[in-house]
């Protein structure tokens, strides 16, 4: 899209408040594209380490943030305040994310073992890449889809639960029900990656733990 190829070659901008935010939302419904440039700038960080849970494709990922970006260009002015300027845009991403992943069909398989610290798109500093993340981002790999967004969007970006049932749209129940099976899950794949035996329940023959209900 010509409009957000302009604005690609800038350095990511510092983290603004959800006034400034709303701000630049009115301006963007005005037709300002340096507003739409320091929100993109703003959010292209947070966006890609919240899509790189869904997909490990990085084009796949950049193309949801462009999709996202050129709804907020065409929608800004239907922003009405009644959440937060971020809970908004990562509804916009959750629902570009879903139609982008159907056209592509299921997730590729996973990246070489030499490749798999790369996937959490987190940080540029390179001692970012330990062991410890590593670790994490196998487990969080062994949830399906919706956790894993789940667990992002609370823990990584910080959002309330009522917020990310505005964000995927759903169920505030269903929220819950996903970060606690997302939770007993990790729990038990955790330690199984790190090397030590799995936990079994008693009185469940041949049936491991980790091998829980999926929401």
């Amino acid at each position: 899209m010509p409009l957000l190829s302009l604005i690609r070659a800038r350095p990511a901008a510092a983290r603004l408040d959800d006034a400034d935010e709303a701000a630049l939302l009115r301006r963007i419904a005005d037709g300002e594209r340096a507003a739409l440039a320091a929100l993109y700038h703003g959010y292209h960080r947070r966006l890609d380490r919240f899509l790189a849970r869904l997909t490990r494709r990085a084009d796949v990922v950049e193309e949801v943030i462009n999709d996202t970006f050129w709804i907020v260009w065409q929608k800004a002015g239907e922003f009405r305040g009644e959440s937060r300027v971020s809970t908004w845009i990562l509804g916009i991403a959750w629902r570009c994310a879903l139609k982008t992943l159907r056209e592509h069909g299921e997730e590729p398989v996973e990246a070489p073992a030499d490749e798999q610290t790369h996937e959490l798109h987190a940080l540029d500093d390179p001692h970012a890449r330990h062991e410890l993340a590593d670790w994490v981002a196998k487990g969080m790999r062994r949830l399906n889809a919706e956790q894993r967004a789940t667990m992002e969007l609370a823990y990584g970006a910080g959002h309330s639960l009522d917020e990310v049932a505005q964000i995927m749209d759903c169920e505030l129940s269903t929220v819950k029900a996903r970060m606690f099976h997302a939770r007993a899950k990790l729990r038990q794949v955790l330690p199984m990656l790190a090397g030590v035996p799995p936990v079994r329940r008693p009185g469940r023959e041949g049936r491991k733990e980790y091998d829980d209900e999926e929401a």
